[in-house]
């Protein structure tokens, strides 16, 4: 008994330094001044949505986006929702939610989406007026790219390319801002 205590003392005094060298304290002003850098989404923005919902015509949709700060900045929150233009019915809900990573320098983006989810990295594009984001899944591949356009206008454009094939759009949409900052 006495060995197997000695054992356990001896593992936990070589295991704590090893905790404690993998266990950083984040750099949470790093992370706070990278997710400055999404200002350019925050607020309220409604608009035009078309979506591919399976074969066929694309939906048709009023489209609404709200992305908001929390955590003291430190997490970007945005939801989407489109309703069909046909009878207002929700045809498209989403959620993201944007950190940054300040140990590998990354921005980090968990998307949620008629109960689907994903994660992926996301890239700053066009000085910082521009995200971009995909995934790879066997011969499927998709990308998506957020930009705020010369008018000032939310738009964006999904694309998914299915083994050899063209890319083909999956989402559009142009949305406007309804308020400004706080």
């Amino acid at each position: 008994m006495l060995t197997t205590i000695r054992l356990l003392l001896a593992a936990t005094a070589l295991l704590v330094p090893c905790i404690a060298q993998i266990l950083r304290a984040p750099n949470i002003e790093a992370q706070r001044a990278a997710m400055k850098k999404l200002d350019f989404l925050i607020g309220k923005w409604t608009g035009e949505a078309r979506a591919l919902r399976g074969p066929g015509e694309p939906v048709e949709m009023i489209q609404t986006e709200e992305a908001q700060y929390k955590l003291d900045g430190l997490v970007l929150l945005i939801e989407g929702i489109g309703r069909t233009k046909s009878d207002g019915k929700p045809a498209l809900q989403a959620l993201g939610i944007i950190t940054y990573d300040d140990a590998s320098e990354t921005y980090r983006f968990l998307a949620f989406n008629d109960g689907r989810f994903l994660e992926t990295e996301v890239k700053l594009l066009d000085a910082g007026k521009a995200i971009a984001w995909g995934f790879t899944f066997g011969q499927i591949k998709t990308s998506s790219v957020l930009r705020i356009n010369e008018k000032g206008e939310w738009t964006e454009l999904g694309e998914i390319t299915i083994g050899s094939q063209a890319p083909k759009k999956f989402m559009e949409l142009t949305v406007r801002r309804q308020n400004m900052q706080p």
